[in-house]
């Protein structure tokens, strides 16, 4: 049976799309946080946090999120050598250029979406440095980024390291514009890697119009997952494992509507409200790549770092697609084919999303 050309194209879409982002907005970043005891300063703990699929690629038999938090937390102990061989002896400490030694270590994976990982060390004076080896494991684009307060109480700042890059201080001042960059860079690329916001964007921009209503429906977007994302990172509002599957899984149901939006109406005089509202559910999954990391003092300038890097992002983007766009709107029978074969494709998408985030 020959399949209508539309429908090819649906199929081609969620072949190649539907598995990249079913879990979209798991941040490839792993913060670490190291602090001197007061009364022992050669006693350092430190804490490793990760999401359970970054440790998964550590541990491959790692047990599912949906597991007892009793059943995890056993497995995690049982598992206590391969996680030093596999994590802490890949990530040497030191100070002041002298080795610091591995005492202890134990981890964490009570309830929510985040792993962690402790260790005691004893080390000598000096500034504390790592080396996160770890990175190797890892695909290319994982950071470690530096959270959590110094001995004396202050912010060490922002700073990342990388697997080019992999030693990083933790402790002493970083430079602002340097740890603001790092922030701006991983805005950018998330939304560049957030394939679902940008397709939805895609939706929302596929019935044409004026290059100021393009400009309204995209600043609609933006103010409203901006709100979203200030009011989710700095824990105003907030959302456990369970809340934050099902607000991926409302991702993308705003693509499925807005996609079959596109093939039933023919007048979208509404839209720059609704594409509002469905901004502050994107916003969510924007958060959900940063909050549960520890980052704390880090959280204000890495909030505003990183939604900036999402609006540069985003801005890119529209660079390149609403030209194209406006030359197809000029083509009335162009531009209704590509907005019906487009939706499909994009609705079908949406779909497998939904149903994929909402099962878990």
């Amino acid at each position: 049976m020959k399949l209508a050309p539309a429908v090819q194209v649906a199929l081609t879409a969620l072949a190649l799309l539907g598995p990249c982002a079913v879990h979209a907005h798991e941040a490839d970043l792993i913060s670490v946080r190291a602090v001197r005891d007061d009364a022992s300063p050669e006693r350092v703990r430190e804490t490793l946090t990760l999401n359970p699929d970054t440790l998964r690629r550590l541990l491959p038999d790692l047990p599912p999120g949906s597991d007892p938090a009793a059943a995890r937390s056993s497995f995690l102990e049982a598992r206590r050598a391969d996680l030093e061989a596999r994590v802490w002896r890949r990530v040497p400490l030191s100070a002041g250029g002298a080795a610091c030694v591995l005492e202890a270590s134990r981890a964490s994976w009570d309830a929510g979406p985040r792993v962690e990982l402790h260790a005691d060390f004893r080390c000598p004076p000096g500034t504390l440095q790592q080396t996160f080896g770890v990175l190797d494991e890892l695909p290319a684009g994982y950071r470690m980024i530096r959270a959590g307060l110094r001995d004396d109480g202050a912010s060490p700042g922002a700073g990342f390291a990388d697997r080019e890059h992999p030693t990083l201080s933790l402790e002493g001042p970083e430079g602002a514009a340097g740890g603001f960059a790092g922030w701006v860079g991983l805005g950018v690329r998330h939304i560049l890697e957030g394939v679902d916001h940008l397709l939805f964007l895609v939706a929302v921009l596929l019935v044409g119009g004026s290059f100021r209503r393009m400009l309204a429906l995209v600043t609609s977007f933006t103010l409203a997952h901006s709100l979203t994302l200030g009011l989710t990172a700095l824990g105003w509002v907030t959302l456990e494992a369970r809340g934050t599957r099902w607000a991926e899984a409302a991702i993308a149901a705003s693509l499925v509507y807005m996609a079959l939006e596109n093939l039933v109406l023919k007048r979208h005089g509404h839209r720059a409200g609704l594409t509002f509202l469905f901004g502050l559910v994107h916003g969510l999954g924007f958060a959900s790549g940063l909050r549960g990391y520890g980052l704390e003092e880090a959280m204000v300038p890495g909030l505003l770092g990183f939604n900036l890097g999402v609006e540069v992002g985003q801005a890119v983007v529209m660079a390149f697609l609403v030209p194209v766009l406006r030359i197809v709107q000029r083509r009335p029978r162009l531009h209704s084919r590509v907005m019906r074969v487009s939706s499909i494709g994009l609705a079908g998408i949406g779909l497998y999303w939904m149903v994929a985030r909402g099962a878990g």
